[in-house]
């Protein structure tokens, strides 16, 4: 990959005010911190192109080369090493370059392929699961049968871990994490987000930027429930377990079994359920 440069302001992960507190029978005025949120546009280009709007997203300020490149690797968009550097801000006029990221690839990007994820985006729900499920099945590497092999008490110390290192969710108490674990438990990487597939993909985004895909050796922790989205991003970028605080949607579950992803659910105190492909974890 080539050498990534990139300029932003100073991240506005979270801001303060003031808030009325009302505690039974006592109401005062205290200091708060909350998760910021602001608008991303993602575009790319490749040499020679202009560049082409490809989303726009809310998210918590931070680490925003990480999320375009992963929004832009989960979604199908782009392979991932093709990445040169990612610039901030309109060409033309300069304008809030903190909200325009723009990834510049070393081989043209194909914009027909933007059209063809809005159109299934915007179809009928059951036409859309179907369509990505087959999708995603296209595009995905197969992941690797019955590895890496992970111990339960590996897997119920994984929500203690990613709480430990959410540090701006200790600030704000508002936000969704993502947490990349070997298999021994250690801690790779974890990001936050007020949208947890943004966390997702900007945790996926610096593994792009690292050239360290595909994930076959990691166990992905994220916080809330899983939805068809994280598992199809997961998948994606390679990573063959996944588990969760909450419980999965019947689509997350369907696209795991068919993708051969573990899928971890209600992982809460000594216990959890396993939903999709159990080999991997020594019960």
């Amino acid at each position: 990959m080539s050498d990534l440069s990139h300029s932003a302001a100073p991240a506005r992960e979270a801001t303060s005010i003031q808030v009325l507190t009302v505690r039974g029978d006592l109401v005062e005025k205290r200091a708060d911190r909350l998760a910021g949120e602001e608008p991303l546009e993602i575009r790319a280009a490749g040499p020679g192109q202009e560049p082409v709007a490809v989303a726009v997203t809310m998210r918590t300020p931070g680490h925003e080369a990480e999320l375009a490149v992963g929004f832009l690797r989960t979604e199908g968009l782009i392979a991932g090493d093709e990445v040169e550097r990612v610039d901030f801000g309109d060409p033309a006029t300069l304008a809030q370059p903190d909200d325009t990221a723009v990834v510049r690839l070393t081989r043209a990007f194909d914009a027909s392929a933007i059209a063809e994820r809005q159109f299934v985006a915007t179809a009928s729900c059951g036409i859309c699961g179907k369509a990505s499920l087959d999708e995603i099945e296209v595009r995905c590497e197969p992941l690797p049968a019955g590895s890496p092999q992970v111990d339960r008490s590996v897997i119920i110390g994984l929500p203690r871990a990613l709480r430990d290192a959410q540090a701006v969710f200790e600030l704000t108490g508002g936000l969704h994490a993502a947490g990349l674990f070997d298999p021994h438990g250690g801690l790779v990487v974890v990001r936050e987000d007020v949208g947890r597939h943004n966390a997702l993909d900007k945790l996926v985004g610096s593994q792009v930027l690292a050239s360290a895909l595909p994930l076959h050796e990691r166990v992905l922790m994220v916080s809330g429930r899983v939805s068809f989205e994280i598992v199809q991003k997961a998948a994606v970028a390679g990573i063959p377990i996944v588990c969760a605080v909450s419980a999965p949607s019947d689509l997350a579950v369907e696209a795991a079994q068919r993708l051969g992803q573990t899928l971890v659910g209600f992982l809460r105190g000594d216990g959890f359920n396993v939903y999709a492909n159990s080999e991997r974890i020594r019960l």
